[in-house]
């Protein structure tokens, strides 16, 4: 696109890039078009175009990225962690990164991502919570996941859950694929608009997806990531003691609209992540 707005009005993603060279900042990777991410990768590792339709693209002022199914295996409370790794784990590591960005194409920061998925063998852990665990996007709206490549089970292809949310925002449920795999032709939930990049790393594989959230945006002349509010601490919510801008510890007890919860990950709380709303953080007593 050599045009500095799209034609719905965006800032093109060309117009963000030259306005961060000229600020002197440095540029998300997912702008650059490096290898390693989903639009500029083939499947086989090389640079190459990405087809129009995949959401990854985050094309100016596209559609948010699809939802699918939870299905019957999501838990909350999962652990706050980036890797899904333990000693002694079996099956082919895998390496998923990339970027949250909101209907502008500006990253957005602070967004929560919990992710959940089979072992090798294509079992998923209800019991406890191996292979399950979320994060939260940096400041550049980046993410990164370690974790392995999932098994097969029956009636399904091989894929990652995951749940997307920014502040104060709905939480987009969905799933993510991986290309030849035989199974997509028999996957009756496959999609391919959620298909990732996937190359080879030495015996182990790594993956690129951007996640696009129905998140208005107004685009700027520099690609500063989405702000989250932080509005003046109130000793009170309506209705609890939960409070924005409160910084809680694991174990601190809270009430919010009447009810009870328990903190379950230290954090700072924002708008949007009312306990409630965000089970990886709060349980209810």
């Amino acid at each position: 696109m050599d045009s500095e707005t799209s034609s719905t009005g965006h800032v093109t993603r060309k117009a963000v890039l030259r306005a961060a060279v000229v600020a002197g900042m440095a540029v998300p990777a997912a702008l650059m078009g490096v290898p390693a991410l989903a639009r500029t990768l083939t499947d086989g590792g090389a640079a190459g175009p990405v087809a129009p339709e995949l959401t990854p693209e985050c094309d100016d002022g596209d559609h948010p990225t699809v939802e699918q199914i939870e299905g019957p295996y999501f838990k909350p409370n999962s652990p706050l962690r980036s890797s899904l790794l333990e000693p002694g784990v079996p099956g082919v590591r895998l390496t998923v990164s990339g970027y949250v960005f909101g209907r502008a194409c500006l990253p957005v920061s602070g967004a929560l991502l919990d992710f959940w998925q089979a072992d090798t063998n294509g079992a998923y852990d209800n019991t406890g919570f191996r292979f399950r665990g979320h994060q939260f996007t940096g400041a550049d709206g980046s993410f990164r996941l370690s974790t392995i490549v999932p098994g097969l089970y029956p009636g399904r292809t091989r894929h990652l859950h995951v749940k997307v949310q920014a502040p104060g925002r709905p939480i987009l449920t969905t799933q993510l694929y991986f290309p030849g795999e035989p199974r997509n032709n028999t996957d009756s939930i496959f999609d391919a608009r959620l298909l990732m990049t996937v190359r080879d790393a030495g015996g182990a594989k790594e993956a690129a997806f951007d996640f696009v959230l129905d998140v208005p945006q107004n685009p700027g002349p520099t690609p500063t990531p989405t702000p989250t509010p932080t509005p003046t601490p109130t000793p009170t919510q309506p209705g609890g003691t939960w409070a924005v801008g409160t910084a809680y510890r694991a174990g601190d007890a809270v009430t919010y609209a009447g009810r009870g919860y328990v903190c379950l990950q230290a954090h700072t709380a924002q708008p949007g992540w009312e306990p409630p709303a965000v089970p990886a953080l709060w349980r209810a007593r």
